[in-house]
């Protein structure tokens, strides 16, 4: 996906950015800024988005032993949350903070298409994961809660990885969708949006996203995940990528005129 940039009709309208120009979201990472800072917004991006699931799971269960509530406590935080910080850190990383999403505009990227390359995919990459964790190991020392302890909250179950699957690949084909429309500037909105829902239609409460996933295993609280059951969530989280993309090339492929050039 590409981020779109003001053009300019005066010779020096490249050194003003005007005030509504649409401004990079997930899927688009913006160019010229320092691989340093994108790093360290989708480190600390995904330290927070975590913070804020497991942090308000803990703090649910404190409140009620409604698991209804318990959920909608839940998903309420995470939905206020991811949409901030996708407003937040889009104009500087793209605003990913999952693995899954930086591996599809990079494929995209070798395709063709505009998004990080190699060297910016194995920043990107550790960079989510470490702040995943760290966001845990945050929330839980803000309740008190042991740093680190495993999950035994066992999600092996066949449906859950299906849940993954359809969870992932609707998140892709959003995002992705958004670009190829040019609206991303909706995407703290919808991303946000999407991910709230999916929270209450997907088996698996719509984790859809393998650096999450990882950092989620370190607390055994509401919002944990057994290690054991963290290779197949991941896996399913990639089929789920892949399915999402082929998506996008089917329900956003471009036609073609008579003389067989692309059509606008």
């Amino acid at each position: 996906m590409t981020a779109t940039e003001p053009v300019g009709t005066a010779p020096a309208a490249d050194t003003v950015i005007a005030a509504d120009a649409p401004q990079p979201a997930p899927g688009a990472t913006p160019p010229r800024t320092p691989l340093i800072a994108r790093a360290a917004a989708e480190l600390v991006g995904t330290a927070a988005l975590v913070a804020v699931v497991v942090g308000s799971g803990i703090q649910a269960t404190e409140l009620t032993q409604d698991v209804g509530l318990q959920l909608l406590a839940n998903s309420t935080a995470t939905v206020f949350g991811l949409g901030v910080l996708i407003a937040l850190l889009g104009p500087v990383s793209g605003a990913h903070f999952n693995p899954a999403v930086t591996l599809a505009e990079w494929w995209t990227a070798r395709r063709g298409g505009a998004g990080v390359n190699g060297r910016e995919l194995a920043v990107y990459v550790p960079s989510q994961t470490a702040g995943a964790i760290a966001g845990a190991i945050l929330a839980d020392a803000m309740f008190g809660e042991p740093l680190v302890k495993w999950s035994t909250h066992d999600r092996s179950a066949g449906n859950l990885l299906l849940g993954e699957v359809v969870a992932t690949a609707g998140l892709i084909l959003l995002i992705f969708g958004l670009a190829k429309t040019d609206r991303l500037r909706f995407a703290p909105v919808a991303v946000a949006s999407y991910i709230g829902a999916a929270y209450w239609f997907t088996s698996s409460t719509s984790f859809a996203n393998p650096a999450v996933t990882i950092g989620r295993a370190f607390t055994d609280t509401f919002a944990g995940i057994a290690p054991a059951s963290v290779p197949g969530f991941i896996g399913m989280q990639l089929v789920g990528a892949v399915v999402g993309l082929a998506l996008v090339a089917v329900i956003f492929m471009r036609g073609r005129t008579d003389s067989g050039t692309p059509s606008a």
